[in-house]
């Protein structure tokens, strides 16, 4: 039984193929490797150590797909390719329509031509943007306050009704933060700008940068910073096998967030770096963010009580694997 993983050269879904091949199932990959390296996959075939096929093409060409779908025998899919900076969305909106939307159109219409009627999409809790209530649940309003959530919401939805006039059947998987790296420390987070809190932190204990920026310290939270939800991608990972699994086995088409419910504070991460890592991390605090909200956490009821999936793995989980891997790699896969 073979899974197709596009995006599979990225930081969550390079996991998720380690996790996939850990449980016993054939991986493939298909990846443009436009923000992503063949490196991870080149460390991939060593951890696991599967030749895991890597199909360097893009989902926009349907042709490309089709021809995986068929080569590889494709079951199922896993869903990662995908623009994903909030900002960038911002500023260049039809990059992000274009790619994930027209990307995911091409994606759907080559697994219906080729019969391939089962896939697990990676989504976000941008799909809600300013909840009114904490934790969110799936049943919450979604409106989204950027393009990369509104094109992913878009995206859930060209499912549901794809879904309903092919019977394709899909799960989405809704989270927040992911963070932390392979047990190994051979693969982990590389992006290029860094724009994620704890690859920042731990870039400035590793002197690559100076210090870090914290925006707001009067939030009505524990210690005045904002609280979000941060989840060690090996759980994320086990979460979108988990999933495929409930699909293959005859789960109908759902939507799940993947959450703590609690949440952490900006300097609980912070402290804990810095009690890892035993560096000083020089903070500068500014004021809030226009449309950063204080609380920022989702339930994980639904997946526990219908995947069997909870989160397994603690903040100093996540710091320490993190930092496992930005010792040996403070530029990501550049050597």
């Amino acid at each position: 039984m073979k899974i197709l993983v596009t995006g599979g050269a990225g930081y969550i879904g390079s996991h998720t193929v380690a996790q996939l091949c850990a449980d016993g199932y054939e991986v493939a990959v298909l990846d443009n490797l436009y923000t992503s390296c063949e490196e991870s996959i080149v460390r991939l075939r060593k951890i696991t150590g599967k030749d895991i096929p890597l199909h360097k093409a893009d989902i926009r060409v349907q042709e490309n797909v089709r021809k995986v779908l068929r080569d590889e025998k494709i079951e199922a899919i896993i869903h990662f390719a995908a623009y994903s900076l909030v900002g960038e969305s911002m500023t260049n909106p039809l990059k992000y329509y274009e790619n994930n939307l027209y990307g995911t159109k091409q994606l759907l219409e080559a697994m219906i031509e080729e019969k391939v009627n089962k896939i697990v999409f990676s989504s976000t809790a941008a799909t809600y943007g300013e909840p009114k209530s904490i934790p969110i649940l799936e049943t919450d309003e979604t409106n989204p306050t950027n393009p990369y959530g509104e094109t992913k919401l878009s995206m859930e939805k060209m499912f549901k009704w794809t879904a309903s006039a092919h019977g394709v059947r899909f799960v989405s998987l809704r989270y927040f933060n992911a963070c932390g790296a392979h047990e190994s420390g051979t693969i982990g987070e590389a992006h290029n700008p860094e724009t994620h809190l704890i690859p920042i932190i731990l870039q400035a204990a590793a002197g690559v940068r100076k210090s870090i920026s914290v925006y707001g310290a009067d939030y009505p939270t524990r210690d005045g910073t904002c609280v979000r939800d941060y989840i060690h991608v090996s759980d994320l990972a086990k979460a979108h096998v988990a999933a495929v699994k409930y699909l293959l086995d005859g789960g109908k088409s759902d939507i799940f967030n993947l959450g703590t419910e609690t949440g952490t504070t900006v300097k609980e991460v912070i402290d804990a770096a810095e009690k890892i890592t035993g560096k000083d991390i020089k903070v500068l605090y500014g004021g809030r963010r226009a449309g950063d909200p204080a609380v920022l956490t989702a339930s994980n009821k639904k997946a526990r009580e219908i995947l069997g999936w909870k989160p397994e793995k603690t903040m100093d989980d996540i710091i320490s694997s993190a930092w496992k891997w930005h010792s040996k790699n403070p530029y990501g896969y550049k050597k």
